[in-house]
């Protein structure tokens, strides 16, 4: 007996795939965020202005 995969299968592991991606990418991409925005306030609170400008 051959197992088959259909079509309704494939569109929602697709979709729980893509989910899972996108959740994940979030996480770092916030955590990334809030290490350099942490970063930056600690920068002012020393008063250190002769720190280069981060380039977008």
């Amino acid at each position: 007996m051959t197992k088959s995969v259909t079509l309704i299968q494939t569109i929602a592991f697709a979709g729980l795939f893509s989910g899972a991606a996108f959740w994940y990418g979030f996480v770092i991409g916030r955590e990334s965020s809030r290490k350099e925005l942490g970063d930056l306030i600690e920068d002012l609170r020393r008063g250190n202005s002769a720190s280069s400008p981060p380039s977008h």
